[in-house]
């Protein structure tokens, strides 16, 4: 009877296996010729070089920006009729413009992504410079059951106000997540716990018996001061944007985009990809690197709902350069997020496809392809099955990326190349694809930047102005490659709209 059994189970377990495959562990390269060969893609035009002095550098020069200067109509339905009202929008040419971006962009969302059970690892209470918290540490674990070789957690720290009369508005930051600032034990405590360090090691190694008489004040663990150096406050500029918010009375989410899908082709077997394809490499509809963190950060929302502390209402998603992208990205597609500051996003963001200033298309159809789907890549091919395909042929473009996002408030924030926010993030491409995005702000009620929806001929604001007076937003500081200097700035606009104040949540 027993031999029986064990043979069942022997057998069951040999199925079981079997219909459990390994992970296919493709090298980035690999998985980009994989790809390459299910679209039938025999060669891809290099992207341009960052590097101005190598031969193929990206362009600069104005003149040779716009070799496809006219943009796809986000108010024309594709059967050429005009979109003249909101319900037009919201019923015909919004699913359009998402069922392009999904298929050809950014890759589709699958149907069966496992359910997210979130778990609170850490309470604690602590400070953001001068202000009272409570922080949170969460762990949102992705069902595996279906295919237990990949494990999905996801990592987020959740930091508000601890004075709060009332829900308050939250910022979502793609960032690694970290509790702000660890309470300590009583300095009583701290001593007992040196104490006794110093007697343990003294055990393992007398010879720290001349080190720690010649420093008799040396303790292992150090006193915490939340003021840093000598006790007193550190202020060298803008705070901190963890203080900014805090002071205002919002509260910030940091998500570890990390710990959802890997910043890497190699690891688009694995992660929140790979556990839906349980181990197996995309297909080309099959979502990329930014639409899983748009995903996280959307579950993390879900998480958000739940907590009274929150105004689930109005919170915002933010990051910068590849962050921003994401952010952009979770903004046009998560309607329930109600803002975002968008940081120095360029190419597979703000920046339109169709200008050849800087990053291009070819940049994320090559090294960095993982980010988009795969369909993506036909848009830099120079000989396929289908012919050669440029950034002409995307059926859309940054502008409508960007209008997804209406009527909700949508901040794009860019620096300066002298300081590092390079030229090949194409600032004025950014600013041309929010100038056409205002049309469908405006037809939805909203007010758009207070210029003109020509980007063939709107001239970009000078550096450190405006316009922060409608529901998009346009501010290009003089900072680098960061959105903090326009920290300030967002949080008093996004009040504004809210009609928001330290004392209340937004009505």
């Amino acid at each position: 009877m027993k031999s029986t059994a064990f043979f069942f189970l022997l057998t069951w377990a040999i199925a079981a296996k079997a219909q459990t495959p390994a992970p296919v562990n493709f090298t980035a390269d690999q998985d980009h010729k994989y790809m390459m060969t299910q679209l039938g893609i025999k060669t891809l035009r290099n992207g341009p070089s960052g590097d101005e002095s190598a031969p193929n550098h990206a362009n600069y020069d104005e003149a040779l920006a716009n070799p496809y200067p006219d943009l796809p109509d986000a108010l024309t339905l594709k059967n050429g009729k005009k979109v003249t009202t909101a319900e037009m929008w919201w019923k015909q040419r919004r699913p359009e413009i998402v069922e392009d971006m999904e298929r050809e962009v950014y890759g589709r969302i699958p149907a069966n992504v496992p359910k997210v059970t979130w778990t609170v690892k850490i309470t604690d209470k602590e400070r953001v410079g001068f202000y009272p918290v409570i922080a949170k540490q969460l762990i949102g674990h992705v069902d595996n059951t279906a295919y237990p070789l990949i494990n999905v957690n996801i990592e987020m720290t959740l930091t508000l106000p601890a004075n709060a009369k009332g829900p308050v508005p939250v910022l979502m930051m793609f960032g690694r997540s970290a509790l702000p600032a660890p309470a300590q034990p009583p300095a009583a405590d701290v001593e007992k716990i040196n104490a006794a360090l110093k007697e343990l090691l003294l055990k393992e190694h007398p010879e720290f018996k001349t080190t720690f008489e010649q420093y008799p004040a040396y303790n292992p663990i150090a006193e915490q001061s939340p003021f840093g150096p000598g006790g007193f406050p550190v202020m060298k500029g803008d705070p901190p944007t963890a203080t900014q918010l805090i002071a205002n009375g919002w509260g910030y989410v940091l998500i570890d985009p990390s710990s959802i899908q890997a910043d890497n082709g190699e690891g688009l077997t694995k992660g929140i990809i790979g556990l839906v394809n349980k181990g197996q490499p995309r297909k080309p509809e099959d979502w990329g690197a930014l639409r899983a963190w748009s995903w996280g950060a959307a579950r993390a929302l879900d998480y958000l709902e739940t907590e009274r502390a929150v105004d689930s209402r109005h919170v915002g998603i933010e990051g910068v350069s590849r962050y921003g992208k994401a952010a952009l990205v979770t903004l046009a597609f998560e309607q329930r997020f109600a803002m975002g500051l968008i940081g120095s996003s360029g190419e597979g963001g703000a920046k339109l496809h169709r200008r050849n200033f800087g990053e291009a298309v070819e940049s994320l159809t090559g090294g960095e392809y993982y980010w988009m789907a795969g369909n993506f890549m036909k848009y830099g091919a120079s000989d396929a099955v289908f012919g050669a395909k440029t950034a002409k042929d995307l059926p859309v473009d940054a502008h409508e990326l960007i209008a997804l996002c209406a009527p909700r408030f949508t901040f794009i924030s860019y620096g300066v190349p002298e300081q590092g926010d390079a030229k090949w993030l194409d600032q004025q491409g950014s600013y041309m694809a929010t100038v056409a995005a205002g049309s469908v702000f405006k037809l939805l009620g909203a007010k758009d930047l207070g210029v003109s929806n020509d980007y063939k001929t709107e001239k970009m604001p000078p550096v450190n102005t405006g316009p922060l007076d409608g529901e998009l937003a346009w501010r290009q500081h003089d900072g680098g490659h960061t959105d903090a200097p326009n920290v300030k700035y967002f949080i008093a606009w996004a009040n504004k709209l809210m009609h928001y104040g330290k004392e209340g949540s937004g009505k």
